[in-house]
This record gives structure tokens, C-alpha cells and sequence, in this order.
């Protein structure tokens, strides 16, 4: 893994953790997990590093309960 990519995944995880998700490492993907202030759990599985922080840009615009 590169630098800045490391960088940028422990940015990522930062983030993930402010909007209460947890973000694992699922080999070369990523998977997120939400289960606080939601009615069921939301999951997204095998993300790029593009796509988790799309996702986490999106629940940081609606806010931290997601709607």
C-alpha cells in the first residue's frame, strides 16, 4: 500500500468512526457498518477506497442520523 493511501484510509477510518460506522478491511476492499441511531443495520461490502469515502460523504451531508 502506498503512503498517501495509508494516509487516506486512516482519514477515511476517522471519519467512518465521527458518523459511528466501522470500517474493516475485507483484503484489497473495504466494508462499512452501521448500527447506531438507524432502524437496521446498513452495511456496504467490497468498496474501494473511492467508493467508502462517497458513501461516508454522504451520510456526513445528511448529517449524523442519516436522513
Amino acid at each position: 500500500m502506498q503512503e498517501n493511501e495509508a494516509v487516506r484510509e486512516a482519514r477515511l477510518r476517522e471519519l467512518a468512526s465521527r458518523l459511528f460506522f466501522k470500517l474493516e478491511t475485507r483484503g484489497a476492499r473495504f466494508a462499512l457498518c452501521r448500527d447506531v441511531d438507524v432502524s437496521q443495520p446498513v452495511r456496504h461490502d467490497h468498496l474501494t477506497l473511492d467508493e467508502v469515502e462517497d458513501v461516508l460523504n454522504t451520510w456526513k451531508l445528511r448529517g449524523p442520523h442519516g436522513g
